[in-house]
């Protein structure tokens, strides 16, 4: 084993927002340009089957942060989040672990923690927070202010309801979000000093709506070319797509989308293409500043997105369901050692990428992580961690859960719609088969395969009501004596010996 397969790499984990998978030229889009991650893609292992288990953006976060799944630890919609006292309860994030083995962790663009001050580990923190929230007094918020310019909101834009939120941002591409984003990496590469290996989460804020590139990102996409929308099919999920609806209709959003035409998609496709050939130049900008360093080919480089977006497939714009658009992700991985181009079709998730930065960083799991460390990459030449392939992978929503395994994914909603889409046969999720007379067994072990998950995670996203754990409260005298105080919150790494 050389030298350079012993030492602890550097860590780039970058992370679009709202990204589909099949939006990227080399996922075998024609209609975008996007050759800086393409020819990251070249060099690296490519993951075709990748997916967020928990398709919104802040409880997709709280699994990445923390390795758990959303219903271990009971965050699943976005107004929710790990609790302030998470370290009294044994857990420690990723960017903590990576700290305590010689890292210096740095956290740039969104990451969308309550309160967005909040560092969950990270030793730096450049800070540019959600398109949504325009009153958010961020880095971003305080370069715009430098510049004699500020946030805008999707609704300060001419044509931004009749256009379905499809854009041209008022700020030059100069102020822009995601090149804001792009800058401060850039700087933390170039002055974090070296003394020490460092993991670098670098959020963008795109493709995510509005969808507002700039004029010379978005005049190149020749929208004839862009594949339409995958038709909505009356019946399939009436309920979530008319929530869905009413949804982007809200403060935060304010685009009517009932009754958009296939014309409107077709703008909003081109333009949400725009920010991710935006997105692209800044991760040439990034590899650029790596090359110029010397430190390309000591860096795990990692790029993915924590969900999709429909882009008006089954007439429906963001996510929040088990529709591909809305859970399907990019996924490549670049080893530092061994940088080939590999393509693999195992099914893998979001959350996994966390166990795979620790693994590069020698550093062991804890045991109640979910995340598992990902497959067919060379792990700089010392061997894949002992993790056996995944089989299935388990989603959940606050209302919604989906299981997938092989060809087959099967969703159910709190609406109590189902689907059961066959991907290999029927991509664009067209024949619901939940009630196709064939497929009566293998919805039940579906059923079965799902409960068998969900149950178990359930009782652990109630831990903080645990009192003891094992059956050692009714032989402890102190239990039994006046002033018993109990354990609050139970820690996860509390061993379950008798408190006499």
């Amino acid at each position: 084993m050389n030298s350079a397969s012993t030492k602890q790499p550097n860590i780039i984990f970058m992370m679009a927002d709202q990204l589909r998978w099949d939006f990227l030229g080399y996922a075998g889009a024609d209609f975008i340009h996007t050759p800086n991650i393409d020819r990251l893609a070249a060099q690296s292992t490519r993951y075709s089957r990748a997916y967020s288990q928990h398709p919104l953006c802040v409880p997709a976060r709280a699994a990445l942060i923390t390795g758990m799944h959303g219903l271990t630890t009971g965050i699943l919609t976005n107004g929710q989040w790990v609790r302030p006292d998470y370290a009294k309860q044994g857990i420690q994030t990723w960017p903590q672990r990576l700290e305590a083995a010689g890292y210096h962790s740095a956290a740039v663009g969104k990451m969308h923690f309550y309160p967005w001050t909040e560092r969950m580990g990270f030793g730096f923190r450049s800070v540019t927070e959600d398109k949504r929230w325009p009153y958010i007094r961020d880095d971003y918020y305080r370069y715009l202010r430098g510049h004699g310019s500020r946030k805008y909101t999707g609704l300060e834009h001419e044509g931004y309801q009749d256009n379905k939120g499809a854009i041209i941002s008022r700020n030059p591409w100069e102020l822009s979000w995601d090149h804001f984003v792009g800058m401060e990496a850039v700087d933390y590469l170039n002055t974090y000093g070296g003394d020490t290996p460092f993991a670098m989460m670098v959020g963008f804020t795109g493709p995510h709506c509005p969808y507002d590139p700039n004029e010379e990102f978005v005049s190149n996409i020749d929208i004839d070319k862009i594949p339409d929308p995958a038709p909505s099919v009356p019946g399939d999920c009436d309920e979530a797509k008319k929530a869905n609806h009413a949804g982007c209709k809200g403060g935060w959003n304010g685009v009517d989308l009932d009754g958009w035409t296939l014309e409107q998609k077709r703008r909003v496709r081109q333009h949400y293409a725009g920010l991710v050939q935006q997105i692209d130049y800044e991760v040439g900008e990034i590899l650029k500043a790596l090359e110029a360093a010397g430190q390309l080919d000591n860096t795990l480089i990692i790029f993915t997105s924590d969900h999709g977006d429909y882009v008006g497939d089954h007439d429906m714009a963001g996510k929040g369901t088990y529709y591909e658009g809305s859970c399907h992700i990019p996924m490549i991985v670049r080893d530092p050692v061994s940088p080939e181009g590999v393509d693999c079709d195992d099914l893998v998730t979001l959350t996994d990428v966390t166990a795979t930065m620790l693994a590069y960083a020698g550093v062991e799991p804890p045991a109640e992580w979910e995340s598992t460390p990902l497959p067919k990459l060379p792990y700089m030449g010392r061997g894949r961690p002992d993790v056996p392939t995944r089989s299935s992978v388990i989603g959940a929503l606050s209302n919604a859960r989906m299981y997938l395994s092989g060809d087959w994914k099967y969703s159910k909603y709190a609406t109590g719609e189902m689907t059961l889409f066959n991907l290999a046969e029927d991509p664009q999720e067209q024949r619901n088969r939940v009630n196709d007379p064939e497929c009566f067994k293998l919805v039940l072990e579906c059923e079965q395969a799902l409960c068998r998950a969900e149950i178990p995670m359930t009782q652990d996203g109630h831990r903080d009501k645990v009192v003891e754990m094992g059956d050692h409260l009714w032989r402890s005298e102190s239990f039994g004596r006046e002033g018993y105080v109990r354990t609050y919150p139970y820690p996860w790494d509390k061993s379950h010996t008798p408190s006499n």
